[in-house]
């Protein structure tokens, strides 16, 4: 099939299936990675897969590290009056620290871009870093990345300052892959880091930070449904349930949940018209390391696959956005449906190695990004206290829903492949993006001997 027909379209705009999801999943607080949170807003996608009347709705339990949040604190030394800071809308732990007390000098790193860290050495000292990249600099530096080269230049804690104002300190991960990190890392609202940065241009500023946290063994759980006929193809269609807790994940990612179980309920339809099965995987997980992503990619037979549409960071706007990573078919289709619908769909081949396509893309399989443009830098709210319900519009997750399964129908034509690529392609590009540096200073190169997930030994035994 190639359009959706008027009265699905119609419906779909009427709909509140995806919104009540949404409402349902940020008033569960906390969904971090491993805990009951993440673990009851599957229940809620598998819930609503089912009440679709979708085949094949399963959840799939599988290990991974779990990362509690505790108490942090900065403290200041030899300032009169004393300064502490340690409320919630001053910083916050960033998941994968390990706990610990270190004191040292505080040093700027401006933007922590690789260049920054050229022979400084931070031996005994807490660096801070800044939440942006350079416009100019031709690749995102991800935080990831930042407290790597800190790590690297001999740092005892890392401090990463937001450029979103409004006491909001962002959080995410700094973990490796099966381990904590190796320095105890917080997130600092702009207001404190401006602070900081005025406290240094006067002098050494030597201070005190403490981390309360704790690692252990834990589960996270993906969620799946399908539509259409039994295809030897099948088209995916993904987004990640999990959030940061100090939020309630609206955006990052309730939205792509939200949007998931609406196109499928689209799709379903229309079910006798499609003429590729589609599959909906919601997965566990993802913020703190493409867990559920890289496990379904790796207990499946990706040449099944023909392709994956992934939506994370959808939600601030109704622009949609599609990063096809050099697959061009699959912004072909998207192109298709903003002639249909008479929107813009932007589409770029640029790498984004962050999300839960990446599994599939690294390997070859086609696999695509789909966000929402807006006019602000980074990720705005996501990460932070401010991802909350308010920031978002019913209308938008209507019309995202909507063009989401428009392209999915397209991409399920029997007559629009979508060809693999050998991964050595995708290496290349990577490598061309000037990826390479950050994702090895992280030991997250997935090319090579290196081993950036825990069950590549186990699965392929």
């Amino acid at each position: 099939m190639s359009r959706l027909p008027n009265d699905v379209v119609g419906e779909a705009y009427r709909s509140d299936v995806g919104w009540r999801l949404l409402e349902e999943l940020v008033d569960l607080n906390n969904r971090m990675p491993g805990q009951a949170g993440e673990h009851r807003g599957a229940e809620y996608v598998r819930e609503r897969f089912e009440e679709s009347g979708l085949a094949d709705v399963t959840v799939t339990e599988f290990p991974i590290p779990g990362w509690w949040r505790g108490e942090c604190s900065l403290e200041l030394h030899g300032r009169d009056p004393p300064q502490r800071f340690e409320r919630s809308h001053e910083l916050v732990e960033l998941p994968g620290t390990p706990a610990g007390e270190v004191t040292g000098e505080i040093v700027d790193v401006g933007y922590g871009v690789p260049e920054d860290f050229e022979d400084l050495d931070l031996t005994g000292k807490i660096a801070m870093a800044y939440s942006l990249t350079p416009e100019d600099y031709g690749r995102w530096v991800h935080r990831g990345e930042k407290y790597g080269y800190a790590v690297e230049a001999g740092a005892e804690g890392f401090l990463f300052r937001n450029h979103v104002e409004g006491c909001l300190p962002p959080t995410g991960d700094v973990g490796k892959i099966d381990r904590e990190g190796e320095i105890p890392a917080v997130g600092l609202s702009t207001e404190v880091g401006d602070r900081l940065l005025r406290y240094c241009e006067r002098g050494n500023v030597e201070a005190t930070l403490s981390v309360d946290c704790r690692t252990e063994p834990a589960t996270s759980r993906n969620v799946e449904a399908a539509v259409g006929p039994d295809t030897d193809e099948e088209v995916l269609f993904t987004a990640h349930v999990d959030g940061h807790d100090v939020g309630t994940a609206a955006n990052d990612n309730g939205a792509g949940t939200a949007i998931a179980v609406e196109a499928a309920r689209i799709l379903k339809r229309v079910e006798d018209d499609l003429e590729t099965r589609v599959r909906f995987v919601v997965f566990g997980a993802e913020e703190t390391g493409l867990y559920g992503s890289y496990y379904w990619s790796h207990t499946h037979d990706l040449e099944r696959v023909k392709c994956v549409v992934n939506v994370d960071g959808v939600g601030y706007s109704r622009d949609l956005k599609v990063y096809h990573h050099g697959f061009e078919e699959i912004g072909e289709a998207f192109d298709a449906v903003a002639d249909e619908y008479g929107v813009e769909i932007p589409s770029a081949g640029t790498i984004r190695p962050h999300s839960d396509h990446w599994p599939f893309a690294q390997r070859g399989v086609p696999a695509a990004q789909g966000v929402s443009v807006r006019d602000d830098d980074g990720r705005g709210w996501g990460h932070t206290h401010g991802d909350t319900l308010d920031k978002l519009d019913p209308r938008d997750l209507r019309e995202l829903s909507i063009l989401c399964a428009a392209g999915l129908a397209r991409l399920a034509e029997r007559d629009r492949p979508v060809e693999p690529v050998d991964e050595a392609e995708i290496r290349e590009a990577t490598e061309a993006g000037g990826y390479d540096v950050g994702m090895k200073a992280v030991d997250n190169w997935p090319w090579g001997d290196e081993r950036p997930w825990p069950w590549r030994d186990e699965l392929e035994r």
